[in-house]
């Protein structure tokens, strides 16, 4: 299946790392043109050039802070100025806070809210100029918190929900532009976010990393982590030019775990 994906243009944030790199790695390899945001600017070096040797596609990138207004738009307009126009945009930020209701502050609640949703928000509103005349892709990853409450992050429970709020809203008021939106919610892959669930959820229950890890992938259905890399290829079929009709939708990919319906 040809994607429709080469020379596109690209902007995934939270992209040195973990799951936003696998999917501009993915992307590059198709030929897309991408830039790379996160705030360390080390990191984003590192990932350039790893990932500049595995497609045509042109990388770039950008150090920004996502709850940083000035920084998002600053982002929105420098990757606008090297590409010429934004096709694709992915939402994406660190995982808030893991605790229970009644260990949190105030200050926690309100860094998650401009982490998990203001973020989202301001880097859709930034991009839409560069992208309502041509017609595009969006997805915002979540969590599947959104679908099924996950214990221990509350935070998690209630922010994700408001971007697939959002993402519903958006994507029938911008389907007049062509531009679709979408929300992916990724259950247990194997990155650093998950390796850091497990060491805290292990503390809870007093037993070691690995068997929690054990135990969490025995839950299960196809009785693994997922990896990084099929996770992206999820992500990038509903960004490329093979979806023309998918848009206000949330894809779980999971391994079977969340029981919802």
């Amino acid at each position: 299946m040809d994607l429709n994906l080469n020379g596109r243009k690209a902007l995934v944030l939270a992209s040195s790392q973990g799951l936003g790199k696998a999917i501009a790695a993915q992307l590059v390899q198709e030929g897309a043109d991408v830039m790379l945001a996160s705030r360390s600017v080390e990191k984003l070096k590192q990932a350039k050039e790893e990932l500049s040797a595995l497609g045509d596609g042109q990388v770039e990138y950008c150090a920004a802070d996502v709850t940083n207004r000035e920084d998002v738009d600053t982002l929105v307009k420098r990757t606008s100025e090297l590409f010429g126009r934004i096709d694709i945009l992915v939402c994406n930020a660190g995982g808030p806070k893991s605790a229970k209701f009644e260990e949190l502050l105030d200050e926690d609640w309100e860094q998650a809210f401009q982490l998990n949703l203001m973020s989202t928000v301001r880097i859709i509103r930034a991009a839409l100029p560069h992208m309502k005349g041509l017609g595009g892709h969006i997805i915002n990853l979540t969590s599947t918190s959104i679908k099924q409450p996950i214990p221990g992050l509350v935070l998690s429970n209630t922010f994700r929900l408001g971007v697939a709020g959002l993402t519903k809203t958006l994507s029938e008021e911008l389907a007049p532009y062509s531009i679709l939106v979408n929300t992916v919610a990724p259950g247990r892959i194997g990155t650093d976010r998950i390796a850091q669930l497990n060491a805290k959820q292990a503390e809870r229950q007093g037993i070691s990393v690995e068997a929690y890890a054990e135990q969490s992938q025995n839950e299960i259905p196809l009785g693994r982590f997922g990896t990084p890399e099929e996770f992206a290829k999820s992500v990038v079929f509903l960004l490329s030019g093979a979806n023309t009709y998918i848009t206000g939708t949330t894809l779980v990919v999971d391994g079977g775990l969340v029981k919802s319906l």
